[in-house]
């Protein structure tokens, strides 16, 4: 039962362009791409039978082969990383699971993704799983000082007691009305982004049409909400590593600090 990890990659985004090719350092000088410390990340993980790189830019494609990569060259029509993904799921079938790791966010914890494994094959409802990882308050404080100075600085996620989501927003949600200590624990789950898929639902997703949530939020899993389909939300353990996705320029110091303190010692992984 083999399962297939995508990083699908794009020069042209909209936010920020040229992020897959943005060089992140290590406190001993050491350089590499977003786009290699993902696919590092993604070559962490137990149990997974291939990992490739999907873009539709020469650049990004002659990096990743640099280092080693497999790349699949997708279309520049795609709308987002999920339709890059059917894309490589329909041009290398076979798959039991398709695992989406986009390729912003290099900090990923092997054990995210096979525990999105393992949720996905033990829900036979669900057709999509996504993970979530609950907020302390050093994270959320993050969350909202972002939005309060005009920018995204992740998702949160909201679903009810099967765990099957019942909502994802670029706002913070649910609201709280206090603040909260870095260490303490908050009801608001920062949504992880990693999608895995069964390759039947993948298929389906590029035909439907964007709906009016996905176009207003700019999350491409809310096709599948907006369409019937049930995603699951695995909650997944930190173990103390710190999480962050590159969304802004801001956020490479931020990563940087979190490899420096990884490499320190101080990450429990």
């Amino acid at each position: 039962m083999s399962v297939l990890i995508v990083i699908p990659a794009r020069y042209a985004s909209t936010r920020y362009p040229g992020k897959p090719l943005v060089v992140l350092r290590d406190p001993d000088g050491t350089e590499k791409t977003l786009i290699q410390r993902s696919w590092e990340a993604a070559m962490a993980v137990r149990g997974i039978a291939r990992v490739v790189v999907a873009t539709d830019d020469a650049r990004i494609r002659d990096a990743a082969e640099g280092f080693g990569a497999e790349v699949v060259m997708t279309s520049s029509d795609c709308r987002n990383g999920t339709e890059r993904c059917a894309e490589v799921a329909a041009a290398l079938p076979g798959s039991e699971i398709v695992v989406n790791l986009q390729g912003d966010a290099p900090l990923t914890p092997p054990w995210f993704i096979e525990d999105l494994i393992e949720g996905l094959r033990a829900d036979p409802s669900a057709e999509v799983a996504t993970p979530v990882l609950r907020c302390d308050g050093r994270a959320l404080n993050s969350f909202l000082a972002d939005r309060r100075a005009g920018r995204v600085g992740g998702t949160t996620a909201v679903f009810g007691v099967t765990h099957h989501a019942l909502f994802f927003s670029k706002e913070v949600i649910p609201y709280t009305g206090r603040p909260y200590a870095d260490a303490e624990a908050t009801p608001v789950f920062h949504h992880v982004g990693v999608y895995a898929y069964r390759p039947s639902a993948l298929a389906l997703y590029p035909d439907w049409p964007t709906g009016p949530l996905e176009e207003l939020e700019g999350l491409e899993q809310l096709r599948f909400l907006e369409n019937g389909r049930r995603v699951l939300c695995v909650e997944v353990e930190a173990r103390g590593r710190q999480f962050w996705e590159l969304n802004n320029p801001e956020d490479v110091a931020r990563i940087e600090a979190m490899l420096a303190e990884m490499q320190a010692g101080r990450d429990p992984a």
